[in-house]
């Protein structure tokens, strides 16, 4: 396990994310309640803030283990594919911190017993817990800060669950998620950057946890619980004020040179929106 605990960085790194946090929070919606059927409606969290996290001892990028690791498992299609590749440069950019495509594994690597076609549903599902446990662990490379697997079969986590977009191992820097419920890419352009915001919303989060973030239950934040596919899509790209210290704290990302380059990224590839939104963040961090 690659963990720091606050005596293995210098006082003043969280006091300078603590004063990013306080200059952030105006610019955040709180969350309100839950809608019926809604995670939080379903599963009662206490949250995180950014103390909390640092006392805890998290998961970090630190020393060799620097590089975040995409394992693409099974086929894909054209379109799959470009939406991976897109999506390995963004994290890039989210978490800054080096990626690393590793060579596709064939979905013959999931064993019958880690494999099942939903009983009302019909379609093909991988195990995610024989994904993290017995295939990421062992293949965990010794520069991966954390190793991310990618499929375009659906995912079930255990006995008594229809689905999860995606899944991961706090403890170990392992997860997994998947494109099938993100729509096809190949339909249109607009349908291509829908595919890849949900995926990239998803990957991401899963990326946050391995890095030793709680789901949010105080803002409107990427690392908000998701039970369905609306609420995924209500769920911003961005962090909240608090999690974003957060990642900044376990990569020691720089949080306004983040905003520029996330800014850039989304300013050139068809996500106008979110393009404003880093840019609107960056620009309050670097107001005096």
């Amino acid at each position: 396990m690659c963990a720091n605990s606050d005596s293995n960085q210098p006082s003043s790194a969280q006091e300078k994310l603590s004063a990013v946090v306080e200059r952030l929070r105006p610019l955040h919606s709180v969350l309100g309640s839950p809608d019926p059927g809604d995670w939080l409606a379903e599963h009662e969290e206490t949250g995180q803030s950014f103390e909390q996290y640092i006392d805890a001892g998290p998961v970090t990028a630190h020393g060799d283990r620097r590089v975040i690791c995409i394992q693409p498992i099974g086929d894909f299609a054209a379109a799959q594919r470009r939406v991976v590749d897109l999506a390995a440069a963004f994290i890039e950019q989210y978490f800054v911190l080096p990626v690393r495509v590793e060579q596709d594994l064939p979905l013959s690597v999931i064993p019958a017993h880690a494999r099942r076609r939903h009983p009302s549903w019909g379609m093909e599902q991988i195990l995610t817990k024989f994904v993290l446990r017995e295939l990421l662990r062992p293949r965990l490379a010794a520069d991966a800060a954390t190793c991310l697997a990618f499929t375009a079969i659906d995912l079930w986590p255990r006995e008594g669950w229809n689905f999860v977009f995606g899944s991961a191992s706090v403890r170990h820097r392992v997860g997994i998620w998947s494109i099938y419920r993100n729509g096809d890419p190949a339909e249109s352009d607009e349908s291509f950057r829908l595919c890849f915001l949900r995926t990239v919303k998803t990957a991401t989060h899963e990326i946050g946890h391995m890095f030793s973030m709680k789901h949010c239950i105080r803002y409107a934040c990427n690392m908000n619980g998701s039970n369905h596919r609306e609420e995924s899509d209500r769920k911003p790209l961005a962090l909240c004020p608090e999690c974003v210290a957060k990642l900044c704290w376990a990569t020691g990302a720089d949080p306004a040179e983040r905003y520029a380059g996330l800014s850039r990224f989304c300013a050139n590839n068809g996500m106008p929106q979110e393009a404003a939104r880093y840019q609107e963040l960056g620009q309050a961090l670097r107001e005096r």
